[in-house]
């Protein structure tokens, strides 16, 4: 049954539902498991739920269509590069949002030479990498914090230990190490990144 020439329903509905909700158990595994766990930070699950999504059906509906590889590698590079000038993305958000896209790509373009068992393993695969790398890493892994210093005269080399000491008592936490940024001397305040164990 068609409608201005077009069909009102066929059988790859019911390929896309399923697709559909394998793709949105996977990203639950990366995003919410693996990204919100060991980060706790809720300003990137909308966005990448949404792209997910996005990038699924946009993806699903153009397998539809017929595009040749160089169409359809700058559709992905576009993806790929995708930034957001308001808020820039550190690396290990960017990864994740690549991470998100591969996903959804990768469910929505396999075709019947990959069978359900090889797109849930390939899959599982990638979020079991993720939580392992989150939980191995995590544990083992250097923070690092930008604050602003009011005490100037500590800035020079041969304080750096006072700084240290001050810096540690100030704020509860061993510092690894610390690189002195920009100095305001209108203010008397200097930008120091400090490195500590989480």
């Amino acid at each position: 049954m068609e409608f201005l020439d077009i069909p009102l329903f066929d059988d790859d509905f019911y390929k896309m539902i399923l697709r559909f909700f394998i793709n949105l158990f996977f990203l639950t595994g990366v995003i919410k498991y693996s990204y919100y766990k060991n980060n706790l930070n809720k300003d990137y699950l909308f966005t990448f739920y949404s792209i997910g999504i996005v990038v699924f059906f946009l993806c699903f509906t153009l397998k539809k269509y017929e595009l040749d590889l160089g169409m359809a590698l700058g559709l992905f590079a576009i993806f790929g590069i995708l930034r957001y000038r308001t808020v820039p993305l550190n690396v290990k958000e960017m990864t994740y949002l690549f991470v998100v896209i591969g996903i959804s790509v990768m469910n929505a373009l396999s075709n019947k030479k990959m069978s359900y068992i090889e797109i849930v393993t390939a899959n599982s695969v990638i979020v079991f990498a993720l939580l392992w790398l989150e939980s191995y890493w995590g544990n083992n892994s250097i923070l690092s914090k930008k604050i602003v210093y009011e005490t100037i005269e500590n800035i020079h080399p041969e304080n750096h230990e006072a700084l240290k000491k001050d810096l540690e008592e100030r704020l509860g936490i061993k510092i690894i190490d610390f690189e002195i940024g920009n100095v305001n001397f209108l203010r008397d305040t200097a930008e120091i990144t400090i490195k500590y164990e989480a």
